[in-house]
């Protein structure tokens, strides 16, 4: 099995919760991350080889009856139950939770969210049964799901029957630059173009990473294993979202290639697709959690100056060279795909170096604010501009794919409108030129504890 990264806070806050569960009685757990972050696998690792006995239960959407039939197997097979014949899932619950008032039980829940489509009526019925029993129930419930929007209005909607019922809730991301590095280090893979690479193909998804290690060492030329007639990522794209997209999944699919070749704006987005994407662009970002909303740093909230952006490097990958080329998909004409991508790498990831140095800045934890900066006429952009209120200090960043093409005069230039806006007077402000010639010491600038730890 793959080496398991990361995660320490997490798992050790869920191991204490299913340890503790006897002393506390009931207890639920709300993990939220998008599909392929690795939410099973940490579940795993944090319970398998405990002392108290564990479930997995996962909403499929299918009927509520064949779900009823597949957790009667499973709690028969895995709790030695004989005679258990519930009619439905309220039963199931109702049946658990009077179990564990004898034994500690940890019960996990996979795509929670998706109880909406099988039963919503079953979202009453727990709350009821949960507020009934889980002063005495000795459960750890585990409520786990991939759309941050639905599992925060189940759990924190005012009007939700499970409001508030949560006792810790937990996001999990996709893993940070610094576990991408010592994958890659593990794998004799580290290098500053190979970095670029593996961050637009994975975006730090744990089974891409596995993939990638995977491919790496079946392919001299990484590309070949990742567009072949063998590769999952060929159909990955589709996987994760036709199913949440649902009926309308060719127009999302549309925007999320639209954005993918550089349209940002909703204008550009509408004049390229030429028909209106507003609806759809809302729900992308607020239900799906697909795409990010970006204004410029110094605008306020409430600014309607927004571009978008495709918050997974992978799919963005996926969507600019994969479904653009679904006719050469079809024909499984791979070798174009290849060409397609031998051309077009270098500038297309030129802008994804962008997204990877304000990751590394974020997981540095020295500042408060980061994003970018254009002013009203889209004009003067900065890639990176990074706020620390505390120490008075501002990061002014541009990033460039060879350093040699970095001005730092032309930057201060089309900082004055910027520092005009913030007015922070008494800041000191450092300009930079990051770039793939510098990549590995900027990493090791920034994140200098974290490597020398996974180093060792």
């Amino acid at each position: 099995m793959q080496k398991f990264y990361n995660r320490k806070k997490e798992l050790a806050a869920l191991k204490r919760v299913s340890n503790e569960i006897a002393a506390s009685k009931g207890q639920l757990s709300v993990m939220v991350g998008r599909r392929r972050v690795g939410k099973t696998r940490l579940l795993n690792e944090a319970f398998i080889e405990g002392d108290i006995k564990y479930l997995y239960l996962f909403i499929s959407r299918k009927n509520e009856s064949s779900l009823v039939d597949e957790f009667t197997d499973i709690i028969r097979n895995e709790l030695g139950v004989k005679f258990f014949h519930p009619q439905s899932l309220k039963e199931v619950i109702e049946f658990l939770l009077d179990y564990s008032k004898s034994q500690p039980l940890t019960v996990i829940i996979d795509e929670f969210q998706d109880i909406e489509i099988v039963n919503p009526s079953l979202f009453s019925e727990m709350q009821n049964l949960w507020d009934t029993n889980k002063r005495e129930a000795m459960t750890h419930l585990v409520c786990c799901g991939s759309l941050y929007s639905m599992m925060t209005k189940i759990f924190k909607g005012k009007d939700e029957p499970l409001f508030n019922r949560d006792d810790r809730f937990f996001r999990i991301q996709p893993l940070q630059p610094s576990y991408i590095a010592a994958v890659m280090n593990d794998h004799h893979q580290f290098s500053a173009e190979n970095m670029l690479v593996w961050w637009c193909l994975s975006g730090g998804i744990p089974k891409y990473l596995e993939w990638l290690t995977r491919f790496t060492a079946e392919n001299d030329n990484l590309f070949e294993g990742v567009i072949s007639e063998f590769s999952p990522f060929i159909k990955e794209g589709a996987h994760r979202l036709v199913e949440d997209f649902g009926s309308e999944h060719r127009v999302y699919f549309d925007i999320l290639g639209a954005i993918s070749k550089g349209n940002t704006s909703r204008a550009r987005i509408e004049n390229f697709l030429g028909t209106s994407v507003g609806v759809h662009l809302e729900k992308l970002d607020e239900i799906f959690d697909v795409i990010t909303k970006m204004r410029p740093i110094s605008s306020k909230e409430t600014s309607r100056d927004v571009r978008y952006a495709i918050s997974d490097p992978f799919l963005n990958f996926w969507f600019r060279f994969i479904h653009s080329n679904k006719s050469a998909v079809e024909m499984e004409n791979y070798e174009y795909i290849q060409r397609n991508i031998e051309r077009d790498f270098e500038v297309y990831s030129g802008l994804a170096l962008e997204s990877l140095f304000k990751a590394i800045v974020i997981e540095s934890k020295k500042f408060g604010r980061i994003g970018g900066y254009w002013d009203a006429k889209g004009q003067n952009e900065i890639d990176i501009v990074a706020i620390n209120d505390l120490d008075k200090k501002i990061l002014v960043v541009e990033v460039k794919r060879q350093q040699k093409r970095y001005n730092e005069a032309r930057l201060v230039e089309k900082s004055h409108g910027l520092l005009k806006k913030l007015n922070y007077k008494g800041y000191h402000v450092e300009y930079r030129g990051f770039s793939l010639d510098n990549l590995v010491d900027v990493m090791n600038e920034f994140l200098p504890d974290k490597l020398s730890e996974k180093a060792n």
